[in-house]
């Protein structure tokens, strides 16, 4: 037998961006050149993650909100203003604060929800690499939340959030309200983590991209209903057929990386910026 050819044995070795793309490979995450143009984008894409959330019905009063990391002062971060609905933010309207929780730039016509404050100030020092994080009080989120425990391996979505990917936090000690509290839902996070359930309260996610962070919470909302709507046929005598490690460890590796999950996060918010007709940028 002829022994192979070098161009035969060799295989290129492709990201996961490639493999979901069949034909031209959609571009990576974009670049600007100046700090102000990548802050600007980012708060656009800001506003319009927050209108997701209020077509999705995620508000509930004041709770929830999203953070974004300034591009040029990384120890400070954006957030939304207190008691604005979501389905109503521009980028004027959103806060700069520091670690401290002074109000640096922005809008300071309204105050930050100081809640918000703590949980997102102690995800950023906690994790340097994330860039934006988002909190909710999603309904199948809260719901699950009431459990404790992690969401199981049951749809390839689901997968998306494989192993250290997916925190519990479950010590509930009530609003967040205090320093201590914020820093034990930072740390219990984790170095790798993606997605938080936080007991009695809701869900936390992060990325390197608010669009990332974004998707990664309506998939989580819709895992938390799937495993909802499992756990009652399972009640039933409907038994639970859980995804194998090997696959759900093959999704996530081929799936969950940040360029696959901000075009992810790319339909939705394309469509919201058509529905508001580009209002999000006032």
């Amino acid at each position: 037998m002829a022994p192979m050819q070098e161009d035969e044995t060799h295989q290129e070795v492709k990201t996961p961006l490639q493999l979901i793309s069949q034909g031209v490979c959609l571009p990576g995450i974009p670049k600007h050149p100046t700090f102000a143009a990548q802050r600007q984008w980012m708060l656009e894409k800001m506003a319009l993650a927050f209108r997701v959330f209020a077509r999705l019905g995620y508000t509930d009063g004041m709770a929830g909100h999203i953070s974004v990391r300034d591009p040029e002062n990384p120890h400070t971060f954006w957030t939304n203003p207190l008691a604005v609905h979501f389905g109503l933010l521009k980028v004027s309207d959103m806060i700069l604060v520091d670690y401290e929780g002074v109000p640096i730039g922005g809008n300071r016509s309204r105050p930050a929800n100081a809640a918000g404050f703590l949980i997102h100030s102690a995800v950023h020092k906690a994790r340097p690499d994330v860039m934006a994080a988002c909190h909710t009080h999603s309904p199948h989120g809260m719901a699950w939340s009431a459990f404790g425990r992690p969401l199981e391996m049951l749809t390839q979505d689901a997968a998306y959030l494989y192993g250290d990917a997916q925190a519990v936090y479950q010590d509930f000690g009530g609003v967040v309200l205090t320093q201590d509290e914020g820093d034990r839902i930072g740390t219990a996070l984790g170095p790798k983590g993606k997605g938080m359930i936080l007991q009695n309260h809701g869900l936390l996610t992060v990325g390197s991209t608010v669009d990332e962070a974004c998707f990664l919470m309506t998939l989580m909302e819709r895992a938390c209903q799937c495993q909802l709507l499992a756990e009652a046929a399972a009640a039933n005598g409907l038994p639970k057929v859980l995804i194998p490690e090997e696959s759900a460890k093959y999704t996530f590796d081929n799936s969950s990386d940040p360029e696959t999950l901000y075009w992810e996060g790319q339909p939705d918010l394309q469509y919201e910026e058509y529905m508001c007709n580009g209002e999000h940028r006032g």
